[in-house]
């Protein structure tokens, strides 16, 4: 049963919504985010509580949003759960910096006039931080420092109905498949949008039960989570300058640069060479925002690096959502499958 109201804070990261409910209004048991998202995944109550926020009227088909819920520990502030209109995801880099906003907006982490704090945060895929930048009171920048991030495969064929293409399976939080736009005769512009939604959904479940998508360590991150399809623009001293979209879940589109698919791409960039100490990469979105992105610190004995994006988010609004019980659409629908 859905409760007859559901209220929630909601944010933009360089165009991607982000829906907060602060207190879900429904249990969500488990003794850490991890095993709250799987049971999540089993429980009817829940789901129902995430189709009616992501669904038509009160959503649609590209709503993003989290749950809070109790960290794992002392050592963070808060945890989530990241949801979307097929399900939860394990990782989400722009709802991490909408959060670190939220967090220092409320007053749930107190900060700095002038200077940053850190709100550690704990996700499905670990402990990450969003580092909250001020000046003058007023928020600049929010850095996002995520959990270790490596190539799982290169060269990887995938016959699609455009010809076969190659792509590199990278984790940055999340499993994806990373592979340039043009090797299907196509740019990351709004034009080709339809084109790349349609292909990228065809890579991500052609490897979605493969080998490639296998998590080594928790099978619970387990899956080809999207396709990151993207543009090089250039390079030069200390800076690698890309145009990004991200498919995701099943035909889900990224408006922002996407946060754990950056880090899965500098995670390819590093391992290519392209991302020596201080190179930073410029990763623009499809709607024309920009994540900036570097390398922190490289993980000892396995190739693999913490990566830090680098974003803002701003709120766009409250809601008091209403359900009625007789209303025939509720939790909605989904217009675009």
């Amino acid at each position: 049963m859905l409760p007859p109201t559901i209220v929630t804070t909601d944010y933009h990261t360089g165009g991607e919504p982000f829906r907060i409910v602060v207190d879900p209004p429904v249990p969500i048991p488990g003794m850490t985010v991890a095993e709250r998202r799987a049971r999540a995944i089993e429980d009817p109550d829940i789901q129902a509580l995430r189709a009616v926020l992501c669904s038509e009227p009160r959503g649609h088909a590209d709503m993003y949003g989290g749950f809070i819920v109790p960290p794992d520990d002392d050592g963070a502030h808060l945890g989530v759960l990241f949801w979307h209109k097929d399900g939860f995801s394990t990782a989400c880099g722009h709802g991490t910096i909408a959060l670190g906003v939220w967090a220092v907006q409320t007053g749930r982490v107190t900060a700095p006039a002038t200077g940053s704090v850190d709100v550690v945060i704990d996700v499905p895929s670990g402990r990450v931080t969003a580092r909250v930048h001020r000046e003058d009171s007023r928020i600049v920048a929010v850095d996002f420092v995520n959990v270790p991030s490596w190539v799982v495969a290169t060269d990887v064929p995938v016959t699609t109905s455009r010809g076969e293409v190659i792509v590199t399976v990278a984790y940055g939080g999340a499993i994806y498949a990373t592979l340039p736009a043009n090797q299907v005769g196509l740019s990351v512009r709004p034009e080709c949008l339809g084109e790349l939604i349609a292909v990228g959904r065809e890579i991500k479940w052609a490897l979605n039960d493969t080998a490639y998508a296998t998590h080594p360590t928790d099978p619970r991150l387990t899956g080809i989570y999207g396709t990151i399809w993207f543009d090089d623009l250039g390079a030069a001293d200390g800076l690698v300058h890309q145009r990004n979209v991200a498919v995701f879940a099943d035909g889900q589109v990224d408006r922002s640069p996407c946060g754990s698919g950056t880090c899965a791409r500098i995670a390819v960039l590093a391992a290519e060479g392209r991302m020596p100490a201080g190179t930073v990469l410029r990763h623009d979105s499809i709607v024309g925002s920009t994540f900036t992105g570097t390398v922190v610190e490289t993980v000892d004995g396995r190739p693999a690096v913490i990566p830090q994006i680098t974003g803002m988010a701003y709120r766009t609004g409250e809601h008091v959502f209403s359900i009625d019980p007789d209303d025939p659409l509720v939790p909605g629908f989904l217009l675009r499958p």
